[in-house]
């Protein structure tokens, strides 16, 4: 597997960001945000991984950079449930590393785009038990929520941003929303925010992100 890109902050590193890219991208993708980000961020690490090169059954079985393969996409997206669990490890795996690195878990952040976003939803609110900085949801969606989706007491303590745009044509605001909803429902310090835009990152939602961050890093 390919290593993650990891940005050193012009500081010691006492706060970090796991940020996945989505569905064709790589880990160079969110490179510049990261950089624009550390610019006030000055003592947080970025850590952006690289999604595994497979086959994806909505694109006619083409290979791309996928955190897991999507079969179907309507009425709701059928995925490999089985390959968004694995990648989640991945990210678990990540926290684990950046905790030995001396960084505390209440200053590590997870943030993913789109399909990376899916994956961050499921490590932090299904998989991952123990203190967290906060989770950025970036016009994505939770294909692993359910009304059974229990929260455990540190689970409901982690803050998320959801943030969409209001034109997505590849994942429905509604999808977002519903994810955040879940989260709302279930006692979680969540914000939701819209742009009016289409799949994509505005300069404004970056500034908004580096609010959030700054905020809850001090």
């Amino acid at each position: 597997m390919t290593e993650p890109l990891i940005l050193q902050p012009a500081k010691p590193a006492d706060a970090c960001v796991i940020w996945l890219h989505g569905l064709g991208a790589d880990r160079y993708d969110f490179m510049p945000v990261a950089e624009a980000l550390q610019e006030t961020l000055t003592s947080t690490r970025f850590v952006l991984p690289q999604a595994p090169t497979r086959a994806v059954t909505v694109n006619g079985g083409y290979e791309m950079p996928s955190w897991y393969d999507i079969l179907a996409m309507s009425p709701a997206r059928a995925i490999s449930r089985e390959q968004l669990v694995e990648s989640a490890k991945m990210v678990i795996d990540l926290i684990e590393k950046q905790k030995a690195d001396g960084i505390d878990a209440s200053r590590i952040f997870l943030a993913g785009f789109s399909q990376g976003g899916a994956v961050v939803l499921h490590a932090a609110f299904v998989k991952w038990q123990g203190p967290l900085g906060g989770v950025l949801a970036l016009s994505t969606y939770a294909p692993t929520f359910s009304d059974e989706l229990e929260l455990s007491a540190s689970q409901q303590r982690i803050p998320a941003l959801c943030l969409h745009g209001q034109y997505d044509d590849v994942v429905q605001n509604a999808m977002g929303r519903s994810a955040y909803e879940h989260l709302k429902q279930r006692g979680i310090n969540v914000t939701w925010q819209e742009y009016p835009m289409g799949h994509e990152v505005l300069p404004q939602e970056i500034r908004d992100i580096g609010t959030w961050l700054s905020a809850r890093l001090g």
